[in-house]
């Protein structure tokens, strides 16, 4: 590993901080190290970064605003990958909007409703970047990211950077192609979006903001939904009837506003978390014979 560290140093690809916790990075504030954690500031330093773990063979994974992400306790064997601020870019061309990997989801939608565009009112409480919300087509209020991406670039685990359109990227529920055979990294998209009308936008957004606060434990440190949404139903409702609201395992609890989140009272492991995730699922299949399939994505070493 210090062969392939020497490599990223001399090619100046931006911090590398070795045995780097990574729960201060992730919304649920859970989760061991990774060997070494690694922030290029500039798409060029990324493509850079990724040629040589390639040519080095050595696994990677790449971490957004960590909002979606389970670390485990172990931790991350490799390289993680964190987007700098030169991947924050965003800029408007008409009815497109031309953004970076790195940029946060809720400003995103709140600008571009400055702007008098409209399509991304849903994504006004999704607390993730650009790039992870392609990753997991991220949705709310009957919308979701198929709807309004035209085309995405990728960094290929090779170094490689194409350009997919929106048919190519495989979208189904909470799921897009890179979750499989293609191992990348978004680094800039395009939206299409419509012109409409500025005061209506806003109070579409303040509304759904209105019900996110009343709904779900954004006081806590959550990852959002723990869960998707079985065809024709709701984890939350299932997961409630079952009787599992409030339900606790070490530091993890079901959340008692919303039963398809789970908070860290501030002393949880991945571990605790985990076994309840795992309690959850029997419990809602032993009683409604549906087997809940996790939302987040976990991470590390087990």
């Amino acid at each position: 590993m210090q062969q392939v560290i020497t490599a990223l140093q001399n090619e100046n690809i931006g911090q590398i901080l070795p045995n780097e916790p990574l729960g201060p990075y992730t919304t649920w504030k859970i989760g061991g190290p990774a060997d070494f954690l690694l922030i290029p500031t500039t798409k060029d330093q990324l493509v850079r970064t990724v040629k040589i773990l390639y040519e080095h063979q050595v696994p990677w994974f790449k971490l957004g605003k960590g909002s979606n992400v389970l670390v485990t306790d172990k931790g991350y064997r490799g390289v993680v990958i964190k987007l700098g601020e030169g991947l924050e870019t965003l800029q408007f061309e008409d009815h497109r909007v031309h953004v970076g990997a790195a940029y946060g989801m809720i400003k995103l939608a709140v600008m571009s409703g400055k702007q008098g565009l409209t399509g991304l009112e849903f994504a006004g409480g999704i607390p993730g970047t650009v790039g992870g919300a392609i990753y997991m087509n991220a949705g709310a209020h009957g919308s979701d990211m198929s709807s309004v991406l035209k085309s995405a670039e990728v960094l290929l685990n090779t170094g490689e950077l194409v350009t997919l359109r929106v048919d190519e990227l495989g979208f189904s529920y909470r799921h897009s192609k890179l979750h499989d055979d293609l191992k990348a990294i978004v680094t800039e998209a395009i939206f299409e979006l419509s012109y409409g009308d500025r005061k209506e936008i806003a109070a579409a957004m303040a509304t759904f903001k209105d019900r996110r606060l009343r709904t779900q434990p954004l006081q806590f440190a959550v990852a959002g939904s723990v869960f998707r949404n079985p065809e024709g139903n709701y984890a939350a409702k299932l997961i409630e009837e079952a009787g599992l609201k409030g339900y606790v395992i070490g530091g993890a609890e079901v959340s008692t506003l919303h039963a398809n989140f789970i908070i860290n009272s501030g002393r949880a492991s991945a571990q605790d978390v985990l076994t309840l995730m795992d309690h959850v699922q029997a419990c809602v299949f032993e009683r409604f014979g549906i087997q809940l399939i996790p939302e987040v994505m976990v991470v590390g070493e087990r």
